[in-house]
């Protein structure tokens, strides 16, 4: 059988200039602020990076003091995440694993999964089968963040093509709605020294609605909705869907 496209190695490498430019680098501090607000842990506490990429949240984290596991499955990212770690000399366990069996029962204050890296799968039960396994590893009480590209936003500013230069490159990205505006299909071109490189790629999209009724159907109990990772209203303004998603406490 044919890899699905976030199981191809070449697509995570290739395109990972494009993912991780210099400036989202610079903003990991001001976003991992943010997330410790949303999620309500401090330092010591234990935090899951659930598609972690290179790390850029996993080591900031780590570098303020909390115990931090990243997971992803690609190893090229892991391997930078690692050798950054090690020369700061961080403490933290980066995991390769598919998301949708890495589970630690009862592990984790908080866990989040960030830049849209959530609805990657054909069949929905596999998204489901994701937030139960961080319900599973999330302690009493512990906190799921995910942000995504909500539909919402997405159709008010929806457009089909968009161009833009990027260092001495010229990227092209076309997008098309599908299955009854549950799925989003896209193609990325890039140009570059007279040579272009191309891949397509899709993903499901969700509501604000739609995303908090899987979470609590995955047996979260208190769900709040945001604009971005900052906590601004998910109104018609809104730049992210951020939903947060917390476990029940055990009573005693």
């Amino acid at each position: 059988m044919p890899k699905s496209w976030y199981e191809q190695d070449d697509f995570w490498e290739k395109w990972a200039p494009i993912l991780f430019p210099e400036e989202r680098w610079e903003k990991a501090p001001e976003e991992v602020d943010n997330l410790t607000s949303r999620l309500g842990i401090s330092p010591g506490a234990s935090v899951l990076d659930l598609c972690c990429g290179p790390g850029r949240h996993s080591l900031e984290f780590a570098r303020r003091g909390f115990s931090v596991v990243g997971v992803d499955r690609t190893e090229t990212y892991l391997k930078k995440a690692r050798g950054l770690a090690k020369t700061e000399g961080l403490k933290l366990e980066f995991v390769q694993e598919d998301m949708r069996t890495f589970c630690r029962a009862d592990s984790f204050d908080g866990a989040f999964n960030l830049f849209t890296s959530f609805g990657f799968f054909e069949d929905i039960k596999d998204d489901e089968l994701v937030a139960k396994n961080i319900h599973r590893s999330l302690k009493s009480g512990g906190v799921f963040l995910i942000d995504v590209a909500g539909k919402e936003i997405l159709a008010r500013m929806f457009r089909e093509r968009d161009w833009y230069e990027l260092d001495g490159a010229i990227m092209l990205e076309e997008r098309r709605v599908t299955r009854h505006w549950s799925w989003i299909d896209n193609r990325w071109i890039l140009v570059k020294d007279g040579k272009a490189d191309e891949f397509e790629f899709g993903f499901r999209i969700y509501s604000a609605a739609e995303l908090s009724a899987l979470l609590g159907d995955c047996g979260f109990e208190t769900i709040e909705v945001y604009g971005d990772l900052a906590g601004a209203p998910y109104d018609h303004e809104a730049k992210r869907l951020v939903v947060v998603a917390q476990k029940g406490k055990k009573v005693v």
